[in-house]
């Protein structure tokens, strides 16, 4: 007779572990947990020091940048950044077992940083207010079940649309930033270069430093965007080194050298590593801009961050189970509630630390490839991003001219999803197309999303189909009517 088999133990020394995190059940091993967890961090890594780039360089509508000085902190910003990004991630981890990591998420704060901190009277404490809010009402959401009314208001395509929008604008802050592109005297929007033409030693640097962002991310390379910007930093080091290039613009910021360098001069820093600033923390307004802009206008800019959080976690956390074979048989990911619950306190934690909403990051997938199955992989990336706050030194040494590559390729995995749209369908293919394009245009993220539901409203009310509009959607069009004729309806009050 065959000797009885019994099911395969996990290993001893891993027991804890392996009965907190399931990791046996789930097909999975320690080994392979820790290595899907380093995969994930090394290809989403980037976002510490792109953050700080596109918020930290940025001034508020009184001139201010974040951390209260009248110049980028952008080591702050950074050390901020991967704080929230290792806190939140271990959450998702510990509490909802579930190897989905967390970080600023992109869109979201290019939004914070040109749709509402340059709004009139505006700080960057009230923009953040706006964002801690917004992660509240999202838990608030997700605790009563009435996210599934918000997740079906906005039609798909819209958001599909938005999302693309987002990455057209994107594209154009990095084209810009990098002096790509560049405003022409008394001429069109804008012109190549300087004077139409490529001028100068950074925006080579540039040039270079997007072939090869393009070139590490076609050939399938994990990270690409973070060796893309590390790899042509140390080439912008080199040549500043070898040409002494210098900087922009002065001390007092007015431009004096059109070829020269985009935010900072790319020099080797003095020191590697230091002791994190985490002086961001807590320096939010939570009401501050109902004061300053007014209720309306501050609801709306709330909604529009918790559209785009919102049903970027529920997709994110439905592609990443779907990478590991995780969902039930509706299509659910294990523990759903609390991965949205920590998704939310996230959203909060982000406005809170002045980092923007925080969200699930879809490079998540990339350490479940690796084979990560449980919240273990997620502790491990918060683990790494923790130790990232004490490299937030190496932000100071990028210029624009490295970094903006990769807000161009970002660009450009988000307009993938256009192909997702009915462009047939000219009930959503007219305001899918103002949303997108309004957006760079305008250079305004909310003036792209008012267009988009102001249209979509109208066409189907013409058309007789007025019936088929969600509640949610008439009464978001109705708002971002009063927001984009403000100032009119003040003018008709004689409000100031």
């Amino acid at each position: 007779m065959a000797p009885m088999t019994t099911p395969a133990a996990p290993p001893v020394e891993a027991s804890a572990i392996e009965r907190y995190f399931k990791i046996h059940e789930r097909g999975s091993t320690v080994a392979q947990e820790v290595r899907g967890g380093f995969a994930t961090f090394f290809t989403m890594a980037y976002i510490v020091v792109l953050n700080p780039l596109i918020i930290g360089t940025q001034a508020d509508s009184t001139g201010g940048f974040l951390g209260g000085g009248d110049a980028p902190n952008l080591p702050m910003v950074a050390a901020a950044t991967a704080l929230v990004a290792g806190v939140m991630t271990l959450l998702m981890g510990v509490v909802a077992n579930y190897p989905l990591a967390l970080a600023a998420g992109l869109g979201l704060n290019a939004f914070v940083a040109f749709g509402i901190a340059k709004l009139p009277e505006m700080t960057w404490a009230d923009a953040m207010g706006l964002v801690v809010l917004e992660g509240l009402i999202i838990l608030l959401l997700v605790l009563t079940g009435f996210r599934k009314a918000v997740l079906h208001a906005v039609p798909p395509q819209l958001k599909t649309a938005i999302s693309v929008g987002i990455g057209l604008f994107i594209t154009i802050v990095g084209l810009v930033d990098a002096g790509f592109v560049r405003k022409a005297a008394g001429g069109p929007l804008g012109e190549l270069g300087v004077g139409g033409f490529l001028a100068g030693w950074p925006l080579l640097v540039f040039v270079i430093g997007l072939f090869i962002i393009v070139t590490l991310h076609v050939r399938g390379v994990k990270g690409a965007i973070l060796y893309g910007i590390l790899g042509t930093t140390v080439l912008a080091i080199v040549v500043e080194a070898v040409f002494d290039i210098g900087s922009q613009t002065n001390s007092k910021g007015e431009l004096v050298n059109p070829t020269g360098w985009g935010l900072n001069v790319p020099t080797i820093p003095g020191s590697l590593v230091a002791a994190p600033d985490f002086g961001l923390l807590g320096d939010f307004s939570l009401l501050g801009s109902f004061e300053k802009i007014g209720i309306v206008s501050a609801m709306l800019l709330v909604f529009t961050i918790l559209l785009a959080d919102f049903f970027d976690t529920m997709g994110t956390m439905v592609a990443v189970g779907a990478e590991g074979h995780l969902l039930d048989e509706e299509g659910n990911p294990p523990n759903s509630q609390r991965i949205l619950i920590v998704d939310s306190l996230a959203a909060a934690a982000g406005g809170a630390a002045s980092v923007s909403s925080n969200t699930s990051y879809i490079e998540s997938a990339s350490g479940v490839g690796e084979g990560a199955r449980t919240g273990l992989a997620s502790v491990v990336t918060g683990v790494l991003f923790l130790l990232a706050t004490f490299l937030s030194p190496l932000v100071s040494v990028v210029p624009y001219e490295a970094a903006t590559p990769a807000l161009v390729l970002v660009g450009f995995l988000m307009m993938q999803q256009v192909k997702e749209i009915d462009w047939d369908d000219l009930e959503i293919a007219i305001p899918a197309f103002l949303t997108i394009i309004l957006m760079p245009f305008t250079y305004s993220i909310t003036a792209g999303i008012g267009a988009g539901f102001v249209t979509y409203v109208f066409i189907k009310a013409v058309r007789g189909r007025a019936a088929a509009i969600h509640p949610l959607m008439w009464l978001v069009a109705a708002l971002f009517v009063l927001y984009f004729a403000i100032d009119p309806i003040k003018g008709m009050l004689g409000v100031g």
